[in-house]
This record gives C-alpha cells, structure tokens and sequence, in this order.
C-alpha cells in the first residue's frame, strides 16, 4: 500500500502521471539491485496488475540455457493463467507467449488503465531465445497502439537495459516512453525510513549505518529496533549466520555473468581509495586491457557501483575507476573479520583505529553522494560546479579531498573529517591546510579564490585558526533536501 512507501515523492508523481495519460505508455525502470524497485511499483499501484510477472533468476542454471529458456517460458505461461488466459499448455517460443499476453489484453475492459509489469526482464533474454526480437514485436505491433495500455518493465541488469532497451539502434530504438532510475536513499531518506520502523538512531548513528548500507533499503530493513548501532552491525555481519554476511557475492552473482572477473576489478579497485587507472587495474589483475575489461568496467558504472572520472586539471589520459558503492567498500575493508568468530567484534572495537580510518574514507564518500545537499549548505545551488578530487603525484600527500570549481570565480577547497564531537584546528593543521591551498593554487594556476571548507559531524571549535576556514558544513545540512 502507498501509505508504506518511504520518500520517492518524485517517482510516485511521475507513476501517476503515467498512470492519468491517455495514451499507451512504456516505462523502463532500473536501478542497483535492492534499492526497491519492486517494492514501488507493488505498493503503488496496490497489487492491482492486470499482469505482474517475474523472471526466474539466471544464475542457477547458467550452465544450462536450454532449460532455463523452457522454464522461463513456463513460469510466464503459469502467470498468464493466474491472471486469467484460458489457453493451456507451455508457449514454443517467445512470440507465442506475447500473442497469449495481446489475447489477455484484448478481453480486459477497454475503459480502464491496464498496468502490465514484468519485472527483471532481461532475465528472460536467454541465449539464442528471440527474446529482445518477440518483445519488440509485441509493443511496435500492439501495445504502442493501445491507448489504455501502461507497460512497466523493470531490472536490476542496468548495463542490459542500457544496451538493450534505452540505448537500442533497432526497433526498440526511442520506444520507451519515460525511464525512471531508482538510486539508494538519501540521508534525509533514511531518516524518514527509521522513524517508520521505529528505530531510534540519532544522525551520528544514522550517518554511520548510511556508511555501511549505502542507502539501500533492503539492508536497512534488517536494522531492529531496540537494539544499538553497533549490535544490529554485529548481528547483520559478526555473527556466523548474519543475514548479510554473504551479500556481497550474492549480489555481484545476481547481477553479472562470470561474476568472479566483476568481484576482482572491485576488490582491486577497493585497495586504493582515490581509485585506479584501467593500465592500474590491467596490471594489477593480469588481464588485457582489452574488450573484456572494457565491457566490466561499463557494467560496474551502468550498475553505480563505480565510478570514473580525473583529478581536476588532468587530461582523459589519466582517467581513474574509483570504488563508490558504500555496500562494497564496507564489506571488502572488514572481509576477513566474520573469521575471527567475535559476535561482537563492532562493539568491542568501537574506538579502534581501524573502524576510524574506515570511518574517515566512509564519510568522504557519503559526502559526494550527498553534492547536492553541501552545494545547497554554500548557498549555490543555482551555480554550475564541477566536484572532483585533486592531488599532487609529485608532492607526497598534497591532496584536497574535494574541489568544487564554481562558475561565480570561487573554488570551495574542500576538507572532509568525521569527528564524534566538535572539530578542532590545531596550529600545525592550520599550516598544513594553508599550505595545501598554496600548492594547488601553485600547480593550476586557477584564478578563482579558494574558500577553505570544512565538512565534519558537529561542527568546528572556535579558536585562533577557525577563523581561516570560510565555511563549516556539518553532517545536518547533509539531511536536508
């Protein structure tokens, strides 16, 4: 029911639209797996599906297309009828499948919004199937033309929707109507999710368990309430039979064929926080840096998973693949710890250098997932930026967290540090901040002023070389919006 759907005021506007549109419509919707694609759309429209099919998982018979093809074909075949086909048996192909799929159609009331969803459909491309080419068919020779038709398809293979549907050059080639992609929650999001589910976090815990979920719903929705941060981390991950101690391959399995050669580009990547270059990763892994990396990389980006980009003055030469999914970057910075067989491993260690250093990387990612937010805190939300990392290769350890290069001349020199309480500039951090912004300044000869920023939890202590810093951004601005 909507009144269970958190947040995605925009996605549930665009939905009704559609739905109040007097014409055939085509919705291609995708998004990361477990951001709840599906749970939208069934709480939207209420179960009220005129057909509402899902595909059998792949991956469990990769090795035999032949029958996952028929079994495909079957399930579809056993959802028509529940729906109301009257015509027995099991589809040849897919082609016949669609002429039953038009049949049900045609015998619904002509007066009413008739909501199709098939969800993970490129699960049902199987080799050699005729899939894409049957499906074609259906919509360019009938649902295109059936004005009270509103076709919604969905899928977590963001790269297949990409190549296949969005991004097709033959028949499907602009026959979407409206895309939509789901993305991760949004602090403020989150927020709205606990207060549901009446689990009390303050923004500290919040934005720590933001760290480690990524704003992905399904992870949230194990958190129980009455137990601290650090107890549902531990149950979650620390205990032997933790219900996310395996979500990592489960999820890389669930999303890419030969899943093993995505899992190594991403444990790679996740070694080196400012990221590596693809000759980096090629080296690194013992591969070609050919067509088959070529074709990883565009599948881990199509998915959100990384992302690329050059430090700020850099040419396209230098491009880097960065490791930005938070789920990843938790899972792969304590992937040995379940072995030590501490149940309560987070607990006992809350303090320790390690889960602050993880902390610290963390939240400078939480940070670039929450630009909007800190553009909106400078008061620039109507200014063209451009936001990236910059370093100095030549100078060991001048780096600048984040750049944001404005088009009013001013470039915010970015400075990201988690706290559990009020920040504090120490004399020797002060040399060390403004000799960061002399080098930069040096190196690019940009001619913009450079407005030192501090983006921190609490906030900053007042003292003699505060005043230094032009702007404090803490973690509250990046709630709002």
């Amino acid at each position: 029911m909507r009144e269970f759907i958190v947040g995605r005021e925009l996605e549930q506007s665009k939905l009704q639209d559609l739905y109040n549109s007097k014409q055939a419509e085509f919705l291609v919707v995708y998004g990361r797996r477990r951001t709840g694609k599906t749970f939208l759309l069934r709480e939207y429209f209420e179960k009220d599906f005129t057909f509402f099919h899902t595909a059998l998982s792949p991956f469990e018979m990769a090795d035999n297309a032949e029958l996952l093809a028929k079994q495909q074909l079957r399930k579809f075949a056993d959802t028509l009828r529940a729906y109301g086909s009257l015509i027995p048996g099991v589809p040849e192909d897919w082609f016949e499948a669609f002429d039953r799929l038009k049949e049900l159609i045609l015998r619904k009331s002509k007066r009413k919004r008739l909501v199709v969803f098939i969800d993970e459909l490129p699960w049902l491309d199987t080799p050699r199937s005729n899939f894409i080419t049957a499906f074609e068919h259906f919509w360019n020779g009938f649902g295109a033309g059936q004005h009270n038709l509103f076709l919604i398809v969905c899928g977590s293979a963001t790269s297949w929707i990409s190549n296949k549907l969005l991004n097709n050059t033959g028949g499907l080639y602009g026959r979407s109507t409206c895309e939509m992609q789901i993305v991760p929650f949004t602090l403020k999001e989150c927020e709205k999710f606990y207060q549901k589910k009446g689990i009390v976090l303050d923004r500290y815990d919040q934005l720590q368990a933001y760290m480690i979920t990524g704003g992905i719903p399904y992870y949230m929705s194990y958190f129980q309430k009455g137990l601290s941060l650090a107890q549902n981390i531990d149950q979650l991950f620390f205990f032997s039979d933790g219900k996310l101690v395996n979500e990592f391959e489960r999820l890389y399995g669930s999303l890419f064929v030969d899943s093993e050669k995505y899992m190594a580009v991403v444990k790679a990547l996740s070694t080196r926080r400012e990221g590596l270059t693809r000759k980096e990763i090629a080296e690194k892994l013992s591969l070609n840096s050919g067509g088959g990396l070529t074709e990883i990389l565009r599948g881990l980006q199509a998915s959100n998973f990384i992302i690329s980009y050059t430090y700020f003055g850099a040419s396209s030469r230098d491009t880097r693949y960065k490791l930005v999914d938070l789920f990843s970057l938790f899972y792969l910075y304590f992937n040995d710890l379940p072995k030590t067989h501490n149940r309560s491993f987070w607990a006992d260690n809350l303090n320790s250098p390690q889960l602050n250093a993880w902390r610290g990387y963390a939240f400078e990612e939480v940070c670039y997932v929450h630009q909007d937010q800190i553009k909106h805190a400078l008061g620039i939300s109507g200014v063209q930026t451009e936001i990236m990392p910059w370093r100095k290769t030549s100078t060991p350890g001048v780096q600048i967290d984040m750049l944001i290069n404005r088009d009013d001349r001013v470039i915010n020199v970015c400075e990201i540090k988690f706290s559990n309480g009020m920040y504090t500039i120490t004399k020797d951090y002060d040399l060390k901040l403004r000799q960061k912004v002399e080098v930069f300044m040096t190196e690019t000869k940009i001619k913009k002023n450079p407005h030192l920023t501090l983006i921190t939890t609490y906030g900053l202590t007042p003292n003699e070389y505060s005043g230094h810093v032009q702007k404090c951004i803490t973690m509250d601005s990046l709630f709002e919006g």
